[in-house]
Protein backbone atom coordinates (compact mmCIF):
# COMPACT_ATOMS: atom_id res chain seq x y z
CA UNK A 1 0.00 0.00 0.00
CA UNK A 2 1.89 3.24 -0.85
CA UNK A 3 1.68 6.11 1.84
CA UNK A 4 0.62 10.19 0.85
CA UNK A 5 3.54 12.00 0.67
CA UNK A 6 3.64 15.52 2.55
CA UNK A 7 6.01 17.99 0.77
CA UNK A 8 7.90 20.04 2.91
CA UNK A 9 7.93 24.23 2.37
CA UNK A 10 11.30 24.64 -0.62
CA UNK A 11 13.26 28.06 -0.57
CA UNK A 12 13.62 30.57 1.88
CA UNK A 13 10.69 30.66 4.54
CA UNK A 14 10.58 34.32 4.43
CA UNK A 15 8.52 34.07 1.09
CA UNK A 16 5.76 32.14 2.54
CA UNK A 17 2.72 34.08 3.54
CA UNK A 18 1.77 32.99 6.51
CA UNK A 19 -2.00 33.49 8.45
CA UNK A 20 -3.19 32.99 11.81
CA UNK A 21 -6.47 31.69 13.26
CA UNK A 22 -8.35 31.89 16.18
CA UNK A 23 -11.02 28.98 16.62
CA UNK A 24 -13.57 30.51 18.92
CA UNK A 25 -16.54 28.88 18.11
CA UNK A 26 -17.75 26.16 21.06
CA UNK A 27 -20.44 26.68 23.32
CA UNK A 28 -17.68 26.49 26.47
CA UNK A 29 -20.22 24.31 28.47
CA UNK A 30 -17.87 23.63 31.05
CA UNK A 31 -18.32 27.23 32.27
CA UNK A 32 -20.96 27.57 34.39
CA UNK A 33 -20.21 31.11 35.01
CA UNK A 34 -22.57 34.54 33.71
CA UNK A 35 -22.48 34.62 29.84
CA UNK A 36 -19.89 32.70 27.75
CA UNK A 37 -16.32 31.73 28.68
CA UNK A 38 -14.54 33.91 25.65
CA UNK A 39 -16.33 37.34 26.53
CA UNK A 40 -15.53 36.39 30.49
CA UNK A 41 -13.58 39.30 32.49
CA UNK A 42 -10.31 38.73 32.66
CA UNK A 43 -8.26 41.73 33.66
CA UNK A 44 -10.42 44.04 32.34
CA UNK A 45 -11.05 42.71 28.96
CA UNK A 46 -12.91 39.36 27.49
CA UNK A 47 -10.57 36.61 27.63
CA UNK A 48 -11.02 36.43 23.56
CA UNK A 49 -9.35 39.72 23.62
CA UNK A 50 -6.17 38.31 25.04
CA UNK A 51 -6.06 35.59 22.89
CA UNK A 52 -6.44 37.73 19.89
CA UNK A 53 -3.96 40.31 20.82
CA UNK A 54 -1.22 38.08 21.00
CA UNK A 55 -1.94 36.65 17.06
CA UNK A 56 -2.70 40.40 15.71
CA UNK A 57 0.40 41.22 17.80
CA UNK A 58 2.65 38.58 15.75
CA UNK A 59 3.13 40.32 12.27
CA UNK A 60 1.51 37.40 10.24
CA UNK A 61 0.11 38.17 6.92
CA UNK A 62 -3.51 37.75 7.86
CA UNK A 63 -5.56 36.54 10.56
CA UNK A 64 -8.90 34.99 11.52
CA UNK A 65 -11.08 34.24 14.32
CA UNK A 66 -13.80 31.17 13.87
CA UNK A 67 -16.66 32.08 15.85
CA UNK A 68 -20.06 29.78 16.69
CA UNK A 69 -21.84 29.78 20.13
CA UNK A 70 -21.30 33.66 21.39
CA UNK A 71 -21.49 36.68 19.98
CA UNK A 72 -18.02 37.79 19.69
CA UNK A 73 -17.85 40.79 17.37
CA UNK A 74 -18.06 43.63 20.33
CA UNK A 75 -15.60 41.92 22.01
CA UNK A 76 -12.48 42.20 19.08
CA UNK A 77 -13.82 45.61 17.85
CA UNK A 78 -10.64 47.03 19.16
CA UNK A 79 -9.02 44.58 16.15
CA UNK A 80 -9.76 45.73 12.50
CA UNK A 81 -7.68 43.61 11.03
CA UNK A 82 -9.21 40.70 12.01
CA UNK A 83 -11.63 38.88 9.92
CA UNK A 84 -14.40 37.26 11.99
CA UNK A 85 -16.28 34.11 10.13
CA UNK A 86 -19.21 32.55 11.59
CA UNK A 87 -19.21 28.49 11.50
CA UNK A 88 -22.71 27.50 11.13
CA UNK A 89 -21.61 24.02 11.87
CA UNK A 90 -19.43 24.55 15.06
CA UNK A 91 -22.17 21.81 17.02
CA UNK A 92 -20.22 19.25 14.76
CA UNK A 93 -17.02 19.53 16.42
CA UNK A 94 -14.06 21.80 16.67
CA UNK A 95 -12.71 19.82 13.18
CA UNK A 96 -15.66 22.09 11.34
CA UNK A 97 -14.21 25.76 13.08
CA UNK A 98 -10.83 24.13 11.46
CA UNK A 99 -12.24 23.65 8.14
CA UNK A 100 -13.66 27.12 8.20
CA UNK A 101 -10.40 28.63 8.76
CA UNK A 102 -8.46 26.38 5.97
CA UNK A 103 -10.96 27.41 2.88
CA UNK A 104 -10.40 30.92 4.10
CA UNK A 105 -6.57 30.07 4.10
CA UNK A 106 -7.20 28.48 0.62
CA UNK A 107 -9.08 31.53 -0.64
CA UNK A 108 -6.68 34.58 0.40
CA UNK A 109 -3.78 31.94 -1.42
CA UNK A 110 -1.68 31.55 2.30
CA UNK A 111 0.51 28.85 2.10
CA UNK A 112 0.95 27.82 5.86
CA UNK A 113 -1.94 28.52 8.71
CA UNK A 114 -0.75 28.99 12.37
CA UNK A 115 -4.01 27.42 14.27
CA UNK A 116 -4.80 28.46 18.52
CA UNK A 117 -7.81 28.57 20.60
CA UNK A 118 -9.93 31.46 21.87
CA UNK A 119 -9.29 30.19 25.16
CA UNK A 120 -5.81 30.14 26.09
CA UNK A 121 -4.77 34.14 27.09
CA UNK A 122 -1.42 32.67 28.26
CA UNK A 123 -0.26 32.00 24.77
CA UNK A 124 2.44 35.15 23.53
CA UNK A 125 2.86 36.45 20.17
CA UNK A 126 5.93 35.12 20.32
CA UNK A 127 5.32 31.87 19.72
CA UNK A 128 2.85 33.01 17.00
CA UNK A 129 6.06 34.46 15.02
CA UNK A 130 8.59 31.69 16.07
CA UNK A 131 5.91 28.63 14.47
CA UNK A 132 5.70 31.23 11.52
CA UNK A 133 9.54 31.18 11.03
CA UNK A 134 9.35 27.04 10.55
CA UNK A 135 9.45 25.49 7.48
CA UNK A 136 8.07 22.03 8.54
CA UNK A 137 4.82 20.80 7.12
CA UNK A 138 3.18 20.73 11.02
CA UNK A 139 5.02 22.72 13.60
CA UNK A 140 3.47 23.01 17.14
CA UNK A 141 4.05 24.94 20.35
CA UNK A 142 6.00 23.26 22.43
CA UNK A 143 6.02 24.14 26.92
CA UNK A 144 8.53 22.42 29.48
CA UNK A 145 8.93 19.81 26.62
CA UNK A 146 5.31 19.21 26.30
CA UNK A 147 3.18 20.19 22.58
CA UNK A 148 0.49 22.51 23.29
CA UNK A 149 -0.74 25.65 20.70
CA UNK A 150 -0.96 27.30 18.46
CA UNK A 151 -0.15 24.45 15.86
CA UNK A 152 1.50 25.39 12.30
CA UNK A 153 -0.09 23.74 9.54
CA UNK A 154 1.89 23.81 5.98
CA UNK A 155 -0.76 23.60 3.20
CA UNK A 156 0.17 20.33 1.91
CA UNK A 157 -1.43 18.80 4.79
CA UNK A 158 -4.49 21.06 4.68
CA UNK A 159 -6.30 17.95 2.58
CA UNK A 160 -5.56 15.43 5.01
CA UNK A 161 -7.29 17.23 8.46
CA UNK A 162 -10.71 16.14 9.46
CA UNK A 163 -13.80 17.89 8.46
CA UNK A 164 -15.83 17.37 11.80
CA UNK A 165 -15.73 15.96 15.15
CA UNK A 166 -13.50 17.03 18.13
CA UNK A 167 -10.19 16.46 16.68
CA UNK A 168 -8.69 19.07 14.81
CA UNK A 169 -5.02 19.70 14.46
CA UNK A 170 -3.87 17.02 17.13
CA UNK A 171 -5.16 13.65 14.33
CA UNK A 172 -1.87 14.57 12.12
CA UNK A 173 -0.23 15.30 15.25
CA UNK A 174 -0.66 11.89 16.60
CA UNK A 175 -0.48 10.13 13.04
CA UNK A 176 2.15 11.62 11.17
CA UNK A 177 4.91 12.52 14.53
CA UNK A 178 7.63 12.08 11.54
CA UNK A 179 6.04 15.37 9.88
CA UNK A 180 6.06 17.82 13.37
CA UNK A 181 8.46 19.96 14.84
CA UNK A 182 8.40 20.76 18.05
CA UNK A 183 9.02 24.70 18.77
CA UNK A 184 10.35 25.63 22.34
CA UNK A 185 7.94 28.76 23.23
CA UNK A 186 7.50 31.07 26.47
CA UNK A 187 3.89 31.30 27.66
CA UNK A 188 1.42 28.95 28.88
CA UNK A 189 -1.00 26.72 26.85
CA UNK A 190 -3.52 26.30 29.85
CA UNK A 191 -7.23 26.90 28.70
CA UNK A 192 -10.01 28.27 30.38
CA UNK A 193 -13.02 26.11 30.35
CA UNK A 194 -14.19 26.48 33.88
CA UNK A 195 -14.75 29.14 36.23
CA UNK A 196 -11.81 27.54 38.45
CA UNK A 197 -9.87 27.73 35.61
CA UNK A 198 -10.79 31.70 35.29
CA UNK A 199 -10.07 32.21 39.00
CA UNK A 200 -6.53 30.51 38.39
CA UNK A 201 -5.52 33.46 35.89
CA UNK A 202 -7.02 36.59 37.90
Amino acid sequence: MSRTKFSAYLGPTESVRVAGALLAAGSGSRFHGTGHKLLADLHGEPVVAHAARSMVGSGLAGCIVVTGAAQLDAALSGFPELQIVNNSKFEDGIATSLAVAVAWAIDGGFEALIVGLGDQPGVLSSAWRLLARSSSPIAVASYDGRPGNPVRLGKSVWPFLPSSGDEGARVLLRTRPELVEQVACEGSPNDIDTVEDLGQWS
